[in-house]
C-alpha cells in the first residue's frame, strides 16, 4: 500500500462512537447527537423533562430538537393538559430506522466520493 495518509487521519477519530458517525452522517453537533440518544430512551419526554435528564438549559435542548426534527431523527407530538393548553412530547425515530438512515447517507455520500476522484482531471 503507498504512503499516505490512513483513514484515521481522514476522518479525525481512530475508534468513532456511534454518536460521533451519527453526529459526522447527520451534520450534527455531538449535543444533539447526545439528546438523540437519550431520547431513545426516554420515549415521550417533554423539553423540561429532556432538560433534566440531560442537565442543559431548555433553550438549549429545544434547539437540538428542532435540528433534530429537521433531520427526521426525532418526531413531536402536541399532548393536550388537564387545565388547558398543551406541551409538546418527542419521540427519537427508532434506531434500526435511525441506523439505515445512516447507511443510505453515507453510500450516496461515497459513491459522491468516488465519482469525484473518478472525473478529476488535473488543469
Amino acid at each position: 500500500m503507498a504512503d499516505g495518509p490512513d483513514i484515521d487521519e481522514l476522518v479525525g477519530v481512530e475508534e468513532p462512537s456511534f454518536r460521533h458517525v451519527l453526529a459526522c452522517v447527520f451534520g450534527v453537533q455531538e449535543h444533539e447527537s447526545r439528546t438523540y440518544l437519550v431520547l431513545l430512551k426516554h420515549q415521550g419526554s417533554t423539553v423540561a423533562e429532556l432538560a433534566t435528564e440531560l442537565d442543559r438549559d431548555r433553550s438549549n435542548v429545544n434547539r437540538s430538537l428542532t435540528t433534530l426534527l429537521d433531520k427526521r431523527l426525532v418526531e413531536r407530538e402536541r399532548r393536550l393538559l388537564d387545565p388547558g393548553g398543551y406541551v409538546y412530547q418527542y419521540t427519537a425515530t427508532p434506531l434500526p430506522e435511525a441506523k439505515e438512515m445512516m447507511h443510505r447517507t453515507l453510500d450516496e455520500w461515497v459513491a459522491q466520493v468516488h465519482d469525484a476522484i473518478d472525473e478529476f482531471e488535473p488543469e
